[in-house]
């Protein structure tokens, strides 16, 4: 069995959606910390605290999980927040998981972050070895979690794989309290409303990643000859890199009376301390990387899903309104 965690997330439900296809629906449970609202069919769900040892281990051994992908954890703006509930979910709850796989002999995939970097971190194609001294909790928990990760795989020969995600552009789920929100919200308010604040100024540059090259990139990892992985605390990955203002342009190209403006909040801070690109080197020779997506074909797919989406919604609305005032 695959457990995820943290699976109503970001990555989760596109992730889910993969490896339920690919494996069928009787191999994957998804787990989170409440049951979704909205169930899809062909889908094992089953609630999971990670900050609980205990019920990390029941669950896998109870389900005879062999493959964990650990989605689970607080990002970069709740975290700031929130600093308590982001150490307790990103470290203890990534602690538990790493004991029990290795208690039961099970794979790990957990993905770290762009922002285990920090001030002192060249930002210009940042490399795979450089200075992680990040200025938020979010960050230390990404570095902690890098580094136990290590700690596992080196002192256990525990095979737990990661990745340093950058920004994460997706249509399936809604953004979820990071830093790199903008870069999904401003795709919905273009399409709603024609018009979106974004919370960073118009310079501010940062890497991304389409949803589907995400997915790729985890999958092309844990299918990596393990004799390959030189990498053991987390691999730099990223596909493109674009400022607020480069995105609400290519928006326009598809929606001329597009308009947006700029209210930097405390975000600007976190995003201020981090890359402005990525060199991924090691992933692309360890593991061949590569994605899939450029900027204008992910603005192209992501407008024409957001749409989709959104009439969906609407339709949805239109019923329950209907009979509500029946």
């Amino acid at each position: 069995m695959i457990l995820i965690t943290g699976a109503s997330g970001q990555i989760g439900v596109d992730l889910a959606d993969y490896l339920v296809e690919k494996h069928g629906p009787d191999t994957v449970l998804v787990t989170d910390l409440r049951m979704p609202e909205k169930q899809r069919p062909n889908r094992i769900y089953d609630v999971l605290d990670v900050t609980y040892m205990e019920s990390v281990e029941k669950i896998i051994q109870h389900r005879n999980v062999t493959e964990i992908y650990h989605l689970a954890g607080i990002l970069s703006a709740t975290g700031e927040r929130h600093p308590e509930l982001a150490w307790n979910v990103n470290v203890n709850g990534v602690r538990n998981v790493l004991e029990a796989a290795r208690r039961f002999d099970c794979r790990v995939f957990w993905p770290s972050s762009i922002a285990v970097f920090g001030p002192t971190t060249p930002k210009v194609n940042t490399p795979q070895a450089t200075v992680t001294e990040p200025g938020t909790m979010y960050g230390a928990t990404k570095v902690t979690g890098e580094l136990l990760c290590k700690f596992h795989a080196t002192h256990h020969g525990l095979d737990v794989r990661s990745v340093r995600f950058p920004g994460i552009i997706s249509h399936a789920a809604p953004p979820g309290g990071g830093t790199t929100d903008w870069a999904v919200d401003m795709f919905f308010q273009a399409v709603r409303h024609g018009h979106y604040t974004c919370f960073v100024t118009e310079e501010t540059r940062l890497p991304m990643m389409y949803m589907p090259d995400a997915v790729k990139s985890v999958i092309d990892l844990m299918a990596a000859d393990p004799d390959r992985i030189t990498v053991r605390t987390s691999y730099n990955l990223t596909a493109f890199s674009f400022s607020a203002g480069e995105l609400a342009a290519a928006i326009r190209k598809h929606i001329p009376d597009f308009t947006c403006d700029y209210a930097p909040d405390f975000r600007q801070d976190i995003a201020d301390s981090w890359p402005q690109s990525i060199d991924d080197h090691c992933a692309q020779d360890d593991w061949d990387w590569q994605p899939d997506y450029n900027l204008d074909a992910m603005v192209t797919d992501m407008l024409h899903h957001v749409r989709i989406r959104i009439e969906k919604e609407e339709a949805e609305a239109a019923v329950n309104e209907k009979s509500e005032s029946g």
